[in-house]
Formats: C-alpha cells, structure tokens, sequence
C-alpha cells in the first residue's frame, strides 16, 4: 500500500488556516496514519479541526490540536460579549438575517453605536440598510462591493405632457444614451476630471484599473441600477429654489462599476489578512485609519465615490442635451459609503451600507421600484439613527425567488396598471419582489420630511437582469 502524502494545498482546502498547524499536521498523518488514504487522513485532519480541545489527550493528533488552539487563540480578534446599543426602525419587516448582521456587527471591539433602517434585508457583512458607527476603523464590507453607489435626480423644463406625446423619443434617447450590464462600456471616449485623479498613477492597485474606468465612466450596473424619466411632484417650501408643482424629472440609480469592485475585492481580503475574526463577522473586518492599509483605502474609496457622482452627471448630460431640455434643479446623495461625522461630541466613522445621509436639512432621493413612486426628503437630523434614513423600500424576495416566483406575464400586468415602460430589467427586479415604499415611509417620519415625489414611466434597467460586475 503505498505511503500517504499530504499538501499544504488538501489541509486549506478543509479550512486548515495558514501557518504552522499544517506542517505539524502533515508530520504527524504521515508518521502516525501512514497507511490511511488521503481522503480518510483529511477527514480525521477535519474532525479535529472542528473540536481541538477533544483531542489533546489523543497520541497521535495531540500536536496538532494544540496547534490549532495556539493558531485559534493568535488569530481570532474576540467579538464583545455585550453588543453597543443601536436603534431599529420598522422591525416589524426587518428579516431574521438582517438582525442576525447587525447584531454581529454590534459586537466588533471597535462598534460605537448603530441603526437598522426600516428597508433593511440580508447581504454580506454589514445588511444592506445598517448603519455602524465605529473608531478609527473602516470596514470595506461595511461599504459594500459597489462603492458609492447613488441617486442623482435632475428637474428639468420639458412639459410632463411630453413624456406621453413623445413617448417614443423617450424611450429611443434612454436606449441610445445608457449601457447597462456587467462589465458594459462605452464607446465614445468621454473626457472628466475625475479621471485624471493623481491616485490612479501613485496607489499601484489603481494603476491598472484606469482603463476601465475610462471605459465604464457614464455607464450603469445591472441587478437594481436603472435610468428613468418620470412625473417629479414638489409639494411646498423647498430648498430647490422650486415652486410647489409638477416637473419633468429623470433619475438614475448606480455605483462606481468595476473600479468599486476592484477596490472593494482588494482591501476586503487585506482587511481579512489583517484582522482575523470569527466565522460569523469575518466579513466585518476592518483597516484602521491611522495606519497605510486604511488611509489607502479611504482615499480609493473617496475616488470611487467621485468616480460614480461623475458617472450619473455624464448620463443625466448626454440625456438632457439628447432631449433639449434645460437643467432646472438637481438632487443627489451616495448611500454606500463611509463618513467622518460627529456624534455624541467624538468623531466616529459612520458606515451606511444602503442608507441615506439625513443630517439636518440635508436633501436626499429614496427611490420606490419601477412602478412605486421615489421620494426627495430632506433630514431631520435623527441622533438615534445617525442621521440616517433608508435608501429605498428594500428587498421582500430575493433575487432566486423573485425569478422562481414572478412571471414575466405577471410584470408585464403591474407595468401596464400603473402606465409604466420597461425597456430592459426582469422579474428580479419587478416591483412584487420589494417591500412596501409607503409602509417603509411610514416607519421613517422621524427620521426625514417628504418634499417631493418621483412617478416612473420609463424606465431604463440591464436587458438581462445581470449584476455588477
């Protein structure tokens, strides 16, 4: 029989960690299990990988369970046994899984406080819809994959007769002047300022993304990223030098496309190297601010918040001058991003992954779905929320379900109730698989004022549904 052989590669692929556990593990399956199969030798390597402590008494494994305690004890950074407070706004459709995030994201040594926004839903690390508070530490995925991703609403002067007159000519300028879809880009070279940003000749990682991002400025993700002309109603007193009445508006929803992701990929997994947690917050884990790897990121991250804000001004400039249209009003906010701000007296860094900036004052656009209509809010300052308020009326299905769940006969019925046109998009992203916007609404009257509404109907998504890249 011949003579078992171990890799370091076979024990990682079980989740031995880097480090000296798997040497002293392949030394010891070798002298002491040199007739077993390496299938078998893995599973005895994986069973006491899981419970240490229950083989330190074993002649055989005694090393290596040692081993892995030391390794174990090194690297996992312990979470607070008692969690910091933090603040939920309509709990009562808030899933499990959310909570069950949020409530990790509590526990991190370096947590000040928290809210849960009321279109909170399950995603990786921080739930979309959670806002942390923390010191002196930046959580990539506190951020989340697609890095300033935003709304930016231009008011325009066209009459709103048009959007049903010429209907068509809508839809031809929406099409011709969007791409949607991972990895889309646009032919026309576009010139802007953003791209001659010195970080993309002085932060190595950078350097080799500047051609995509060249490529891909002015264009859109796909999943929920859409582009939509639409019936802006503002209804009083506003900051937008506006009176109360009805306006021709368009509205875009999307992110800083490949450039976000790259940079959100990089400094996760450094992030990951240098802040080992346990399994169910390691995707919590974090830089610090005074140190290289979290300056680095906070200055990629800022320009990848640039990046996407030029992004939106592009499209919105192709589609206005495409339709002779003058800019009459403009409203925009990030709600995946990270903010030094100051609460309770100390400066805190303040994550909102899928949250709205509502400070005092402060004007923001919480979208509806493609039927439902968005809101123009303004911020009440909410110290419980820190000041923050939802990004939109959050998720009731996943994406898998919704597909599943949702025919596209079905979404063509609801389009065609509420006088909506789809070009792109699918049953992903129809509006049965969001929750209530009103309820999510009416869970937030403390956090922000209603000074205005946005009514889609045309809209504008990726034609097959796809996710950013």
């Amino acid at each position: 029989m011949p003579r078992l052989r171990l890799t370091g590669k076979a024990l990682r692929s079980i989740g031995y960690p880097e480090g000296p556990a798997i040497s002293v593990a392949i030394t010891a399956m070798e002298k002491e299990f040199k007739h077993h199969s390496e299938k078998a030798a893995l599973e005895i390597l994986k069973q006491v990988l899981q419970d240490p402590m229950a083989y330190l008494a074993d002649d055989g494994l005694r090393k290596v369970a040692g081993k892995l305690m030391e390794t174990k004890e090194e690297q996992d950074i312990p979470l607070k046994e008692i969690p910091v407070p933090y603040e939920i706004y309509g709990a009562g459709f808030i899933e499990t899984g959310a909570l069950q995030q949020m409530n990790n994201a509590v526990r991190l040594p370096v947590a000040v406080t928290g809210a849960l926004m009321p279109d909170a839903h399950q995603g990786y690390g921080l739930p979309i819809g959670g806002v942390l508070a923390t010191r002196n530490a930046v959580i990539p995925y506190g951020v989340g994959v697609d890095i300033g991703c935003r709304m930016c609403l231009s008011i325009v002067d066209l009459p709103i007769a048009l959007l049903e007159k010429e209907a068509a000519r809508f839809r031809r300028e929406l099409t011709a002047q969007t791409c949607f879809g991972a990895g889309g880009t646009w032919s026309a070279k576009t010139e802007d300022a953003v791209l001659e940003h010195s970080l993309f000749r002085e932060l190595p990682m950078l350097r080799h993304l500047h051609k995509k991002a060249v490529e891909q400025l002015g264009t859109s993700g796909g999943g929920n990223h859409f582009v939509e002309w639409g019936i802006v109603q503002i209804t009083g007193a506003n900051e937008l030098g506006l009176p109360a009445g009805t306006y021709t508006g368009l509205l875009s929803h999307s992110g800083s496309r490949g450039l976000g992701a790259q940079i959100a990929a990089h400094y996760t997994r450094l992030a990951r190297e240098l802040c080992p947690l346990p399994k169910e917050a390691q995707h919590l884990a974090w830089l610090e601010l005074d140190k290289a790897a979290g300056q680095e990121y906070w200055a990629a991250m800022n320009l990848a918040g640039d990046y996407a804000s030029a992004s939106h001004h592009q499209i919105h400039r192709r589609l206005i001058k495409a339709m002779d249209a003058r800019l009459l009003a403009r409203v925009e906010n990030h709600h995946n991003f990270v903010w030094k701000e100051i609460h309770n007296g100390q400066e805190v860094i303040v994550h909102r992954k899928g949250a709205t900036p509502a400070g005092k004052g402060v004007l923001g656009i919480i979208p509806g779905s493609m039927t439902a209509p968005g809101y123009i809010v303004k911020g009440r300052g909410e110290a419980g929320s820190l000041h923050s308020a939802s990004h939109g009326a959050g998720r009731l299905m996943s994406r898998s379900r919704a597909i599943q769940s949702i025919t596209r006969h079905e979404l063509q019925q609801q389009l065609k109730a509420q006088g909506v046109t789809l070009v792109g998009g699918g049953p992903d992203e129809a509006p049965m698989a969001y929750k209530n916007i009103n309820e999510v609404m009416a869970a937030q009257t403390g956090l922000v004022d209603v000074i205005g509404r946005f009514q889609p109907k045309i809209v504008r998504m990726a034609d097959d549904g796809s996710k950013e890249d």
